[in-house]
């Protein structure tokens, strides 16, 4: 069989002569087409035109998708395609798209009935664009989302011979109204063989991989006149109180109105542009509420639920009555659950589709020493037990994604007295949705990871503390190559505690945060240089952009006020005194980051950003005392 090829659409004119069926929409920056009128027909032609010289679909094949799918009703489901057969309306074969679930249905052989094959999991229903690549080859499908990790399914019953003459290919349908594909389509194709994956991937854009996209979806945006039909096109905006939604390509050209800070802004593929806005600016920044906690809190973390609000985790050092859930009610944190923890260092809030968890970093030396991982439960509106996690004197969770594919890192601190040892990198089991070891790194009394993302590449950063005899040793960049992570550079540093990441007018930054000078010989030090490093375009590096005079930074925190960008580090101890000035610093361009405001903090080891309906905020915890503070930032 001569290798043929189907595009979605190929040319303007045919998309003019359907103008009352199918629809050409623009979102997240990108065109696809969308069946509007009732004619399924509109997208539809006889399967002889592409096999003319065999009647066979063929054995082994690959199909390509890229789609955008709104959320689905649990029961709802959607055909990409099918093939039908003219006379008897029976389905030969079919992609089809369920809330969460692809399907693959193909007539079994010699019963007359249909094989389906699913893929469970897949989360296309999300409102973003999806390229996906089916490939069946023998005995087995394997599926590949946004360039992701394939997986594999045994095909039991996919006919090795299926006769296509007399039928029909139906694109966004099953030739019904029921059934119908509500969403939009860029790139549908289908060739034999079962290569496609590696013609498509690597891709700087997975999500909207191209193997055979018609001229007329990639052009710049269509003028309307008054003699050619007029193409809708959709005009994407969000509104919220505060905190901005997702920026990253595809979310790039949509529109973003903060209702509190009066401003409209677009955004640009990196970060939100302000197009117009009542601008802020930080004024002063003021005592705003006292928080007792149980114990000594190690670190905090805010976070929103959908419909619930805004909440923060307090990782306490006692294990009873443990560690504190907070809410914030009627302008202040307000204690509303609590969590048994062992001398808890850390939590870490995520989601996974539209399920919400926290994990908690649990350091007390038990055997085995276990952290847990907890699910907010919508019906009893509080989190549950939902998993443990064999750890090592655990101080930090980072949670991230790649490819669709979620994943936890630990920072194991040490075991016993050895503070060489592994930490571990667990990867999300859709299948028994559980983490699984999926990767393990050497850290030495690693303290914290940061995951960030530049272009087309992933990172984790991970600080590392000591190694047994000094605290002057590297910490790591690992980058995201070949389906693990990979060494990209190692950064001296001193005691390493934190990892801060951030943006400035597309310029990427990495800030450490250097608690002691620790080594055999002489005291330790404390009030020791802190660095912020900048990514090199040219030399693909890191290197030394600024020093700041730190006191055992345990933090750093990066927040933006109006177009203003502050950082703020965690002091926390001079050798004498834990009682000592935490400083926010501002951005001044070619200045660097220069002192504004000094907040007295006692053994400060947490900064927190957040916003609320009564304006902007910064949290700190305290590791000697129970009192941890909110202060109110005051802009004008």
């Amino acid at each position: 069989m001569k290798k043929q090829m189907y595009e979605c659409e190929s040319d303007k004119q045919m998309i003019n002569n359907l103008t009352n069926q199918v629809q050409m929409v623009q979102s997240r920056g990108s065109r696809g087409l969308q069946l509007a009128g009732t004619m399924t027909l509109a997208l539809s032609f006889p399967a002889s035109q592409i096999f003319t010289n065999c009647d066979y679909f063929p054995a082994e094949f690959s199909l390509v998708a890229t789609m955008k799918m709104p959320k689905l009703r649990p029961q709802a489901n959607e055909y990409i395609f099918s093939v039908v057969e003219e006379g008897s309306d029976s389905l030969l074969l079919g992609l089809r798209v369920s809330k969460n679930r692809l399907h693959f249905l193909a007539m079994a052989p010699g019963t007359g009935g249909r094989s389906r094959l699913s893929f469970k999991d897949v989360g296309l229903d999300d409102n973003h664009w999806h390229t996906i690549v089916l490939a069946v080859s023998g005995l087995y499908a394997t599926l590949t989302v946004n360039c992701g990790l394939p997986l594999d399914k045994q095909v039991q019953s996919f006919p090795s011979a299926l006769n296509t003459r007399g039928s029909r290919f139906f694109i966004g349908s099953r030739r019904r109204w029921r059934g119908r594909f509500s969403g939009l389509l860029r790139q549908l194709v289908l060739l034999p063989g079962s290569d496609a994956t590696p013609r498509l991937c690597p891709a700087s854009d997975p999500r909207l991989s191209e193997l055979s996209v018609p001229k007329i979806l990639k052009s710049t945006p269509l003028q309307p006149d008054h003699q050619g039909p007029v193409y809708p096109y959709e005009a994407e905006a969000r509104v919220t109180l505060g905190n901005p939604p997702p920026c990253s390509r595809p979310e790039q050209g949509q529109l973003w109105f903060n209702a509190q800070r009066k401003g409209l802004f677009i955004c640009d593929g990196l970060s939100w542009r302000t197009l117009l806005q009542n601008k802020e600016r930080l004024d002063y920044v003021e005592d705003y509420q006292d928080l007792y906690t149980s114990s000594e809190t190690f670190d905090i973390e805010v976070f929103s639920i959908p419909s619930e609000g805004l909440f923060m985790a307090a990782a306490n050092r006692d294990s009873r009555p443990g560690s504190g859930i907070y809410k914030w009610k009627d302008g202040s944190f307000q204690l509303y659950q609590n969590i048994s923890t062992q001398e808890a260092r850390a939590w870490k809030h995520f989601t996974i589709g539209n399920k919400i968890f926290l994990v908690v970093a649990n350091s007390r030396e038990t055997e085995p020493e276990l952290s847990v991982i907890y699910r907010w439960n919508q019906r009893l509106r509080r989190f549950l037990y939902y998993q443990t996690l064999e750890t090592h004197a655990a101080l930090d969770w980072e949670a991230f994604s790649i490819h669709n594919h979620s994943f936890l890192v630990v920072a194991n601190h040490r075991r016993d007295s050895n503070h060489n040892i592994h930490s571990v990198i667990y990867r999300w089991n859709p299948k028994t949705k559980l983490f699984e070891v999926n990767q393990t790194l050497s850290t030495s009394g690693a303290y914290d990871w940061e995951f960030f993302t530049i272009g087309p590449y992933h990172f984790l950063a991970v600080a590392n503390t000591f190694d047994g005899q000094t605290t002057t040793i590297s910490s790591t960049v690992y980058v995201w190559l070949d389906g693990c992570f990979q060494t990209f550079q190692n950064i001296p540093t001193v005691g390493a505690t934190d990892w801060e990441t951030f943006q400035i007018d597309g310029r990427f930054f990495l800030a450490v945060a250097n608690s002691q000078k620790v080594s055999g010989r002489g005291p330790s030090l404390y009030s020791i240089n802190s660095t912020v490093y900048e990514l090199n375009t040219l030399t693909q590096t890191f290197i030394r952009f600024q020093d700041f005079l730190t006191h055992s930074a345990l933090d750093w925190e990066f927040f933006t006020i109006g177009d203003e960008k502050f950082l703020v580090v965690a002091n926390s101890h001079n050798g004498n005194s834990y009682s000592l000035n935490s400083v926010v610093y501002r951005w001044q361009g070619y200045e660097g980051f220069v002192p504004v405001h000094s907040l007295p903090t006692f053994g400060c080891k947490d900064w927190e950003h957040f916003n609320s309906d009564e304006g902007s905020f910064l949290v700190y915890s305290s590791a000697t005392s129970r009192l941890s503070k909110v202060f109110k930032l005051k802009t004008y």
